[in-house]
């Protein structure tokens, strides 16, 4: 009996070091301790930065980033300025780049002047990455976001088979920022190229606000009555164009095209106020943003193509997040579920 149980004492031992040896071992080669694909830690925490940051269009974007944060395993943070103000954003960045987070993904209110901050903030080792307006002048690794000039060339288009390629159009935007000065190229000039009988008569600035916007648009039809078309190159301007031709009771003769998928684009092109909008890929320029920046800050991929670690794969400079016309007929699929 006592051989028979030291057997099994022998038998239970060496069954214990074996589990010892897969799952415990402090060289994290045991099957409990391998995590599975890319993963970080909660203390690795990265940075979305913007401006206007209260307004709906971002809410998309930065659920790609959590999203994006989940998968991985990281933390995230949103700052940004809350008024369409270069200095106050320029005072947010300066404040996150104190704190020497992990990656900071940045949307530009001016393409130039920045680029103090975001170099500052990759001489100082933190990757940064562009999302929705661009800063191209600057360190910054790359830029996710929206083919604006091609979004432009899209809207001009539309505009034409909406007025029935003749008369006169005007335009609301932003000039200062790049993302915005691409729409408007690539509307003017495809209209001069493809469509010569609409006459583009007025661009104007509406600031991205809603009552800003809408007296422009009053401007412009004081002085071209006749206006057949408005391109608004974002979704505040374009709700204060559809308020402006609804007091004017200018429905039926003035179409509008606007950009983005808030709520109240979206009302307005369900009740045909605003004829079509322009649907940005914005979860994914929040997701690959940070994406990207993860990839960065572990040396996953080599954000200098054509030198550095030639086994590491280069980080892609560009990524083309798509945009979707959106008219009355299929808007219902637009709104946030």
């Amino acid at each position: 009996m006592k051989k028979l149980l030291l057997v099994y004492i022998v038998l239970i031992g060496t069954l214990m070091a074996y589990l010892y040896m897969v799952f415990v071992k402090e060289d994290n080669s045991g099957l409990l301790d391998e995590p599975e694909g890319l993963h970080g830690t909660l203390d690795e925490k990265y940075v979305m930065v913007n401006f206007l940051a209260g307004i709906d269009y971002w809410k998309n974007g930065l659920k790609g980033f959590e999203d994006a944060a989940e998968a991985l395993g990281v933390s995230v943070e949103y700052r940004g300025s809350t008024q369409y103000d270069v200095q106050e954003e320029m005072m947010v960045l300066e404040q996150v780049i104190a704190r020497s987070p992990a990656g900071i993904a940045v949307s530009a209110i001016d393409s130039e002047a920045l680029n103090p901050a975001i170099n500052k903030a990759v001489e100082a080792g933190i990757p940064v990455v562009m999302f929705d307006a661009d800063a191209p002048n600057s360190k910054a690794y790359s830029y996710i976001g929206t083919n604006n000039y091609n979004a432009g060339v899209t809207a001009a288009r539309k505009m034409a088979e909406l007025t029935g390629g003749a008369g006169k159009v005007g335009v609301i935007t932003l000039p200062n920022q790049l993302n915005h000065q691409e729409r408007t190229r690539g509307f003017e000039e495809t209209l001069e190229k493809e469509f010569p009988d609409l006459q583009l008569v007025g661009i104007a600035d509406g600031k991205g606000d809603q009552m800003i916007s809408e007296q422009k648009v009053r401007d412009l039809l004081g002085k071209f009555p006749d206006l057949s078309g408005i391109f608004v190159t974002e979704a505040n301007g374009g709700v204060g164009a559809g308020n402006a031709i609804l007091r004017l009771n200018k429905l039926d003769q003035v179409k509008i095209i606007s950009f983005d998928t808030d709520k109240g684009t979206l009302d307005m092109v369900k009740s045909g106020t605003i004829s079509a909008t322009l649907a940005q890929g914005t979860w994914n320029m929040g997701y690959w943003s940070l994406m990207q920046l993860f990839h960065l800050r572990n040396h996953i991929v080599n954000p200098m193509s054509n030198n550095g670690d030639s086994s590491i794969p280069p980080l892609p400079t560009n990524i083309d997040t798509g945009i979707t016309v959106v008219t009355p007929g299929d808007v219902d699929q637009f709104y946030a579920k």
